[in-house]
């Protein structure tokens, strides 16, 4: 019995009970559904993350305390208080750093803002006037923050476009004053609207003199970071290792394993993020082909039902000359047909919902997430499919291939 005449028996088959058929295409579709999903979003959430990690610049070498993350019980050393002032400027120093060409020291934290009786908490981030050209983020009323402003401590701040809105009502803000920690300050300067630029979110921000956010808002003679940039992208690599050396006779550190501070670039910021996303999105599917497991077994029951309900008619083809071979090969094709149905349909309505939750996310968070669905993950949702037919279909196919033909027929 050749393939397409089995084919055409396999869909006569199916068709004579299609209610049941349907559902049992279902439980495919519902595994299939979830898993292009979580690959599309988590494909799209790479794709963002990267965007607005490579924004600003590949030259851009990052310091932060502590011990660099390996675990998630690592994170608690973020908040190390390693970089000191001594550090800054030792690494301003040319003979250290030769490379180098800016650098900027960053502390942060969020603090309640007040404008006559509006309050919002925005992020607070003390910086200098390197903010602008290093994030690509210039004011478009008003000024930026000037290097007099960093040396005099001056209670200026520049704003971003969410908390001109929510403070000021999107009305006249250069010029005002914003009360922060009891203390008043004068905006200078408003943002545009930017949303998220390398883990910033610059909307929802108050920039102001690094040193007064240590003096008079944080309290603090540390820094949480500090942004260097080196002179050229061919001399990233020896930047770096120029300011390890000179953090490391600071701190009088021999070992590099007792490093209390680590170095990213944007090359290692990349490669982080792509493996991190990257083993979620594959954890998420693992979690999401579970149901594909459920859905399998449930093509088995239905097929083992659809055996016995067609004794009769099993015992009459192999009265008419139809092998065990035949028999196994029908029921087989009828098994990885409704997985792959099932897992066709999938696709399409998880690459659906990808790009409905793409557009919903993109006006919720005010930036365009990528859509993206993954070759790999269509791939991955026609093959499983395939095989769970393959794997869950054998053992009804097989009971359905050895049944007696005289018993078959007799069956009530």
């Amino acid at each position: 019995m050749n393939l397409l005449y089995t084919f055409r028996i396999a869909i006569i088959g199916l068709k004579t009970n299609k209610s049941r058929t349907v559902l049992t295409i279902l439980g495919i579709v519902i595994g299939i559904t979830s898993i292009i999903l979580v690959m599309s979003l988590g494909r799209g959430a790479q794709n963002l993350i990267l965007g607005q990690v490579q924004g600003i610049g590949s030259k851009t070498i990052a310091i932060a305390p502590g011990k660099q993350p390996k675990s998630p019980t690592d994170f608690a050393s973020l908040f190390a208080d390693s970089l000191k002032e001594r550090d800054l400027e030792s690494l301003k120093q040319k003979n250290n750093v030769p490379t180098l060409d800016k650098i900027m020291p960053i502390v942060f934290g969020s603090e309640s803002a007040t404008f006559e009786n509006i309050t919002y908490r925005p992020t607070i981030w003390g910086a200098t006037s390197l903010f602008a050209i290093i994030y690509n983020v210039y004011p478009t009323e008003g000024e930026n923050l000037s290097e007099d402003d960093v040396k005099s401590y001056s209670d200026v701040v520049v704003i971003g476009n969410k908390v001109k809105e929510e403070l000021f009502n999107g009305g006249e803000a250069v010029g005002k004053k914003i009360k922060i920690k009891g203390r008043n300050f004068r905006v200078i300067g408003v943002l545009p609207q930017t949303g998220q630029v390398s883990f910033v979110n610059f909307d929802s921000a108050v920039v102001m003199p690094y040193t007064t956010a240590q003096q008079y808002i944080f309290g603090i003679k540390y820094f949480h970071r500090i942004v260097v940039q080196a002179d050229s992208e061919a001399n990233v690599e020896q930047t770096v290792a120029d300011i390890k050396t000179t953090l490391r006779n600071n701190h009088n550190i021999t070992d590099p394993d007792k490093d209390d501070f680590f170095v990213e670039t944007q090359a290692d910021a990349v490669k982080t993020v792509s493996t991190i996303t990257s083993v979620l999105t594959l954890f998420l599917a693992a979690v999401a082909a579970i149901s594909l497991l459920v859905g399998g077994v449930g093509i088995m029951n239905i097929m083992l039902v659809s055996v016995t309900e067609r004794t009769r008619e099993i015992g009459l083809r192999k009265a008419l000359g139809a092998t065990n071979g035949d028999i196994l090969k029908q029921f087989l094709v009828e098994s990885v047909i409704l997985t792959t149905t099932g897992g066709l349909i999938g696709i399409a309505l998880g690459s659906l919902l990808s790009l409905l939750i793409s557009v919903i996310l993109t006006k919720t968070l005010g930036q365009s997430w990528p859509f993206s669905v993954p070759l790999s993950s269509v791939l991955l949702g026609v093959g499983v499919s395939a095989i769970i037919g393959m794997i869950f279909g054998i053992y009804p196919a097989r009971q359905a291939s050895i049944k007696n033909p005289i018993e078959a027929l007799r069956y009530e």
